[in-house]
């Protein structure tokens, strides 16, 4: 009997810690709003949103099944550039030139291709011996590559001399963010297949050279993307600020952002209570007792890894549309997968609402470093010559801005040292 006070008293503890928390970033956004203004503190809101769905997805690969994915940027440029292509304004240049019917004869190849590909892999279930069917699938797929690509080099260079880039589907952005979500999700379905039965510290070299050949890609199909010439201005799914000023569009943006974000919260916080979630949890905690019981366990790792994907990719699309400009070069690790584990660890694997409140805190700490750092460095340079005499560096203000690198990286150090579990950390019931 003299357990049961201490029993019901830690849900209470957890409770006001959690209000607590909430508090001091909800106080945190107060002082952005009365220092930078409504219209700055609106944007970086809308972009803390952005980036919370993709945490939220990075957070049940990694938090409910344990999956190391160091890719999160590949993803998240991928659906970018989908929802760009079915958004973007029709270039008639395009439709009315000689590149169009080369590309659909090229496409038409490449599905031919990929069909003969997975058909030779299939070889095994007449009987042949997988080592030769592998050999075989290799070797299909070399040949399959180089004439798809003799197939596609007529048709690019004929789309950049005549219309620089085939331009988009001129779709309603609901439409672009649901193939940005379906491409990222079929990205790693193919990932999947091939890096899910690796260990994790191979799962995240692998994911992490898939990001970069996405990424490379995107930034030399002038056909497809403009490369680094930037395609430009994207769509909103709201009215833009030249219609109805900053202001309002930022907060409206914001508030189609939030209620994405809940309703994907909600949706997975019942997932996670289901027999689904706990199945996951077992999965990540003890594979070979969830598999002795007969749990399939590659195939709940495939939809979760996917699942996930669909996250990034969507928040991917959320992030390129309110910035209104698409360049694959300015999707970088550290600002799209470094800061993103940042995230999730401060708040805690395997919340979601941790991985929120990490999203929003770290990166308000992202973007307000610089200003901060800025202000501090002008008092130092300042009183520093007028109370001893210094005279402050040239480049005083662009180490200024290096500062927020060394403000995220203080933080996560800070976070493993004194809440390794994170702040928020998983809800384990026993």
């Amino acid at each position: 009997m003299t357990d049961a006070p201490n029993a019901g008293t830690l849900p209470d503890r957890r409770l006001r810690r959690e209000l607590l928390l909430i508090g001091a970033l909800l106080a945190l956004i107060v002082a952005v709003y009365a220092l930078q203004g409504s219209a700055y503190a609106t944007r970086m809101l809308v972009e803390a949103s952005a980036y919370a769905i993709i945490a939220v997805g990075l957070n049940i690969q990694w938090g409910y099944a344990g999956l190391f994915n160091v890719g999160i940027m590949g993803f998240i440029v991928a659906g970018a550039a989908a929802s760009v292509l079915m958004t973007f304004p029709v270039n008639p240049a395009f439709w009315a030139g000689t590149g169009a019917p080369l590309l659909g004869e090229a496409l038409l190849w490449l599905i031919g291709a990929v069909a003969i590909v997975a058909l030779v892999s299939q070889a095994w279930r007449v009987g042949l011996p997988k080592g030769l069917v592998t050999a075989l699938t290799i070797l299909s797929a070399a040949v399959a590559f180089m004439l798809v690509s003799a197939k596609f080099d007529p048709a690019t260079t004929a789309i950049e001399a005549e219309a620089g880039f085939i331009g988009g589907f001129g779709l309603p952005v609901a439409v672009g963010w649901i193939a940005a979500g379906l491409v990222a999700g079929a990205i790693a379905y193919l990932v999947g297949k091939i890096c899910l039965g690796l260990r994790a510290d191979y799962l995240a070299i692998a994911t992490l050279g898939i990001a970069q050949i996405i990424k490379t890609f995107l930034k030399n199909a002038d056909w497809l993307t403009r490369g680094t010439l930037t395609v430009s201005p994207l769509p909103w799914p709201v009215p833009t600020p030249n219609e109805i000023g900053f202001l309002w569009a930022r907060g409206l943006y914001l508030s189609l952002t939030a209620a994405m974000l809940i309703v994907v919260t909600l949706l997975l916080e019942r997932a996670y209570r289901a027999p689904w979630g706990r199945m996951m949890r077992a999965i990540r905690d003890n594979e070979a007792a969830a598999s002795s019981m007969g749990k399939n366990v590659d195939g709940r790792r495939m939809e979760i890894f996917v699942l996930g994907a669909m996250l990034m990719g969507l928040g991917g699309a959320v992030l390129v549309h309110f910035t209104s400009i698409f360049d694959p070069s300015g999707f970088v690790d550290l600002n799209h997968t470094f800061l993103i584990w940042v995230m999730v660890i401060l708040g805690g694997a395997g919340n979601n609402r941790g991985a929120i409140f990490g999203a929003v805190f770290v990166y308000i700490v992202w973007t307000m470093s610089e200003p901060v750092a800025l202000s501090l460095f002008a008092l130092a340079r300042d009183w520093g010559s007028a109370w001893f005499g210094w005279v402050a560096p040239g480049d005083l203000d662009s180490r200024a801005l290096q500062m927020r690198v060394f403000v995220i990286g203080l933080t996560i150090t800070l976070v493993l040292r004194f809440a390794p579990e994170g702040v928020l950390p998983e809800r384990l019931r026993h």
